[in-house]
């Protein structure tokens, strides 16, 4: 009996394979003007639009502004990144690298990288426009803002890698938002406290990572200095990313059937 020549490869994650994997990314990226104003430019837009649309009343601004700089980068990498990851088995092309000496592991943490870079420009944009065009009224220290949107956009590209896994087609993993995003969005507490919503409900916003990415804006929205639970709230964002990577990681397939 013959044994298969393409198997991925089970070695542990490896650093030269995640940077080359991200710097191929990366470069495919740089190709395409369309997604990378989607990542960087569409949370900005947003955020400029927001505050003229409260234009009469600053304050509702800065009462949901800190919440939207954290959500809509999320959004937008999940969105970006759960259809450039299809796009890539669907291609043949991510049944031809995992041929390679290049573990799911090495794959994952590699796009994780590559879109984690493009995060950071996002985040930062986002929260300088808001914080020193658009006026946002903040507290605390801007730096903790940028931490907090910083980690929800890698929190949406790990959703965006796990959820690419299960879709078939770029209209698929886009009918994923109504399922993983849309639900966070209603219960993490954008439109109404969560203390003030039915108990059922209300437990079941304390598991949605979201949550705690609105939490931890809004403390930093109202707290001079880094509280407990703002680094509560950083923690189970940061956690529930790295558990959606491996989770991305475990449930890979090499392409779309």
């Amino acid at each position: 009996m013959s044994t298969p020549t393409n198997l991925a490869p089970t070695s542990p994650l490896n650093l030269s394979r995640t940077t080359a994997t991200a710097a191929r990314v990366l470069r495919q990226l740089r190709h395409d003007p369309r997604t990378i104003a989607l990542m960087i430019l569409v949370p900005c837009v947003m955020l400029f639009l927001l505050r003229y649309v409260f234009d009469g009343d600053p304050r509702t601004f800065d009462g949901i502004g800190a919440s939207l700089l954290g959500i809509f980068p999320l959004i937008t990498m999940f969105l970006v990144t759960s259809i450039a990851t299809l796009r890539e088995r669907t291609s043949g092309t991510l049944e031809r690298l995992l041929a390679l000496p290049l573990g799911k592991a090495d794959l994952i943490a590699g796009y994780a990288l590559a879109f984690g870079a493009l995060a950071i420009v996002q985040s930062a944009l986002a929260t300088g426009l808001a914080v020193w065009f658009l006026d946002l009224d903040v507290t605390g220290s801007p730096w903790l803002l940028l931490l907090v949107a910083l980690l929800d956009a890698l929190l949406g590209t790990a959703l965006g890698l796990f959820v690419s896994a299960f879709a078939a087609s770029e209209f698929q993993a886009v009918q994923f938002m109504p399922a993983v995003i849309f639900p966070q969005l209603l219960l993490c507490g954008l439109f109404t406290p969560r203390d003030t919503m039915h108990p059922a409900l209300e437990a079941l916003s304390d598991v949605l990572p979201m949550s705690y990415a609105v939490d931890g804006m809004n403390e930093v929205l109202h707290h001079t200095d880094m509280t407990a639970a703002f680094v509560r709230d950083v923690l189970v964002v940061a956690g529930c990313a790295l558990l959606v990577l491996g989770l991305g990681a475990a449930t890979l397939r090499r392409r779309t059937t």
